[in-house]
């Protein structure tokens, strides 16, 4: 029983390292510098939920073990967020309904990025592509230009590529490799 316990403690450490090395990535400057993603609770959001779900989107269909990592990668980031909002100051009854609001918003995301990368790599799916990124990741910019849509697009596109070609057993041991932030072009 307390090997049970502990193997259980040690996954969830373990998962929750493996979700802070995806929210490091989404936290690079250059997303921010360079493409202009706002610098916003918003913005670092998007970009954190961005990346998981491109480790989610690799982890799906890879069998049981890899749907639970996925189910306890997506607890983590919950988790996270609500001791953010923890920290911020929100107040114990008003966690929950945000929390609530995060997890639709986050499914949502989800769904739009999953149907979009599933679309043909071309004009057809680097637009939806690139409407998901507008209306998310940049929801809260009034203009966006063009070219920063692209880039992201390409970038998104570049690291489902990548993560598909790294394997599942370092994966689900926790590791992970994304590229560099494109730059502004």
């Amino acid at each position: 029983m307390l090997d049970r316990l502990f193997r259980r403690r040690r996954e969830a450490r373990a998962v929750a390292d493996f979700y802070l090395t995806i929210a490091a990535q989404a936290r690079r400057p250059a997303f921010y510098r360079d493409l202009g993603v706002p610098d916003t609770l918003d913005g670092r959001f998007d970009m954190v939920v961005l990346h998981v779900f491109l480790v989610m989107r690799r982890l799906k269909g890879q069998g049981a073990a890899a749907a639970d990592r996925s189910r306890l990668l997506f607890e983590a980031m919950i988790d996270h967020f609500e001791k953010s909002l923890m920290e911020q100051g929100v107040g114990d009854s008003g966690v929950g309904r945000r929390i609530k609001t995060m997890a639709r918003g986050i499914a949502g995301r989800i769904e739009v990025y999953d149907r979009a990368l599933a679309a043909e790599d071309g004009d057809e799916g680097d637009a939806a592509l690139q409407v998901a990124l507008d209306n998310n990741v940049y929801g809260t910019v009034s203009e966006v230009p063009p070219q920063r849509l692209a880039v992201l697009a390409a970038y998104v596109r570049r690291e489902a590529a990548g993560l598909e070609a790294q394997s599942l057993e370092s994966l689900m041991a926790g590791e992970v490799r994304f590229g560099p932030p494109p730059g502004a072009g």
